[in-house]
């Protein structure tokens, strides 16, 4: 069965969509290539200005020459044809009033026949000449005469129109040209000649005489055509080599700023120990010790800057250490005072109280500041387990629910039916959790915090969504940096460190996760973790949004309601439904 005509046009729509992204991949690879070669955009400049100059040039030189030609071959012809017209009109005066007669004969001779000869014959050098003659004599048409092969037709009807006039107003001294191709008898293809016409007047007899000169333009037309081929060969070999010189010159200035751009991208790369080779004492080179001289200082301040981070990190490391001796000691004392708190009075015991409670802050605060040390000094690893998400969420709300009660918050927990394996360290992951928890509950407000898992094929997320102050536009990065916080003035109601969002990014990080963060003023916070499935593969996305489903939802909303006028109701009223 053939196909209908709604196939055959799906069919063409189809073609010549597939040519249509072709192209336009052709086009952007062109549009790729030229914005990242700055030799090619000079050489292609170059050979632009270059093209259009010599057009211009060689148009303006073409028609000057042709305009000489031409004008030089037309004057010579006007010239050539007075001469003749003369001798014809010499011709035509009889030399008696009997006429001429012919040597033992009673006829009368033509005199046009013998000025025809003349006019028509080999030039001073013996050459025949290259044009023809057509004498007319419209009163008596077996007066006329014509050379070569030009017959009366091939007469431009306007010139003839144009002697008339003349031969009427008895003004013979006029003399009438055109340019004609003209198709003469026995050619294929027509000619361009220059046609000159004149009247010679008998003044015996009162007839006029219609005289045409039939020049052709062959040879002008060759030398013409030969001239503009000159033209197109020197300015097609000029734009060459105008081309080849700007090649040469780009290659010379772009290959420095070539090498010195992959120097640079090295640089950038931690090679340090980057140099450019220096030649000669132009700018370039004054370019290229200059850079030299950038990377040199670059790699001692960097160098000098890894050894303060490395000693900052020693320094932290060591009193984190220290630390915990007389810490140790402290406690002992603390937990003997806290235990005896009851035996004391009221201000004591309350100093007891604060004293232990300050004391599990700086010891949380000593354990934070070991793990930060060990991420700067990369010395992290992972202890990597096969678990399921859902299990670890579960020990991470149990581990809050205590703090949660006393700020009456309670969690909805959303978890798939499904487990949720996946590979990870399971003490790290839980801490991320508890850290994400216990910054829900300080900063929700007493409302619910909503925790949801989602799983696909490569990934598994963990989003923790409160509705308490939110955070401000720009905070979403800034929430993750080491005892940042939102409002300076507002103390930590659960007496955390301030290293915790800090320690939770370096632990996601650790994994080859994210852990993310999305706020608005009024609306509340969510914080998402994404892990792979597989220890060490790569992210490509998260099962779960980062803003929250309704928010979304509401933004959508809005973006598609438009107000609607409704029609008028019989009381002669409307409204407008939002």
């Amino acid at each position: 069965m053939p196909p209908t005509r709604k196939a055959r046009r799906r069919t063409i729509r189809q073609i010549l969509g597939g040519v249509r992204r072709r192209v336009r991949r052709a086009a952007g690879r062109v549009r790729s290539v030229w914005r990242r070669s700055l030799q090619l955009q000079v050489v292609t400049s170059t050979l632009v200005i270059s093209v259009t100059v010599v057009v211009v040039l060689g148009t303006f030189l073409s028609d000057e020459i042709n305009r000489s030609v031409v004008a030089s071959s037309q004057q010579s012809s006007l010239n050539e044809a007075y001469a003749d017209r003369l001798q014809i009109a010499d011709a035509l005066i009889p030399p008696s009033d009997d006429g001429a007669k012919a040597p033992d004969t009673d006829q009368k001779v033509n005199p046009l026949d013998e000025v025809m000869d003349t006019v028509t014959g080999s030039g001073e050098d013996g050459s025949k000449k290259r044009y023809d003659v057509l004498i007319l004599n419209e009163a008596k048409p077996g007066m006329s005469r014509a050379s070569g092969r030009v017959v009366q037709a091939d007469v431009p009807a306007s010139l003839r129109q144009r002697l008339q006039k003349y031969m009427n107003r008895a003004e013979y001294g006029k003399t009438e040209a055109q340019i004609e191709s003209i198709r003469f008898a026995g050619q294929s293809q027509a000619t361009l000649t220059f046609v000159v016409g004149g009247v010679v007047h008998e003044p015996t007899t009162g007839e006029d005489y219609q005289v045409y000169h039939f020049f052709p333009f062959s040879e002008e037309e060759e030398l013409l055509s030969n001239v503009r081929l000159a033209i197109v060969v020197v300015g097609l070999g000029l734009v060459l080599l105008l081309a080849a010189i700007a090649y040469l010159v780009a290659r010379q200035v772009v290959t420095p700023v070539r090498l010195a751009r992959q120097a640079a991208e090295r640089l950038a790369a931690g090679k340090l120990d980057e140099r450019l080779k220096v030649r000669g004492e132009d700018d370039l080179a004054r370019l290229a010790n200059s850079f030299n001289e950038m990377a040199a200082n670059l790699a001692l301040k960097i160098h000098q800057l890894e050894e303060l981070s490395q000693v900052q990190r020693q320094f932290v490391s060591d009193v984190s250490h220290e630390l915990r001796t007389p810490l140790t000691t402290v406690r002992m004392a603390a937990d003997l005072l806290y235990d005896a708190r009851e035996d004391f009075d009221p201000m004591a015991a309350r100093s007891a109280e604060l004293m232990q409670a300050q004391l599990e802050r700086f010891e949380s605060m000593l354990a934070d500041l070991l793990e930060i040390s060990r991420y700067d000094a990369g010395a992290a690893t992972l202890d990597v387990d096969s678990v399921d998400m859902r299990d670890v969420v579960h020990r991470a709300i149990a581990d809050s629910e205590a703090l949660a009660e006393r700020h009456s918050t309670r969690f909805d927990i959303r978890l798939p039916h499904e487990p949720c394996m996946v590979e990870v360290d399971n003490r790290r992951v839980e801490r991320i959790l508890r850290n994400l928890l216990f910054n829900a509950i300080e900063h929700g407000e007493g409302r619910e915090i909503v925790v949801t898992v989602g799983a696909d094929r490569d990934a598994v997320a963990v989003a923790v969504r409160d509705h308490g102050i939110g955070l401000k536009p720009g905070e979403e990065t800034m929430v993750f940096d080491r005892f940042w916080r939102a409002d300076p003035s507002r103390a930590r109601t659960i007496g955390g460190t301030g290293l915790g969002l800090a320690i939770s990014r370096e632990d996601a990080t650790l994994h080859g996760g994210w852990l993310q963060a999305w706020g608005q003023p009024g609306e509340g916070s969510q914080f998402r973790l994404t892990l792979p499935r597989l220890a060490g593969a790569d992210l490509k996305g998260s099962p779960l949004s980062l803003v929250p489903p309704e928010i979304e939802m509401r933004r959508t909303w809005r973006s598609h309601m438009t107000p609607v006028l409704l029609p008028a109701s019989g009381d002669g009223g409307g409204h407008e439904e939002d």
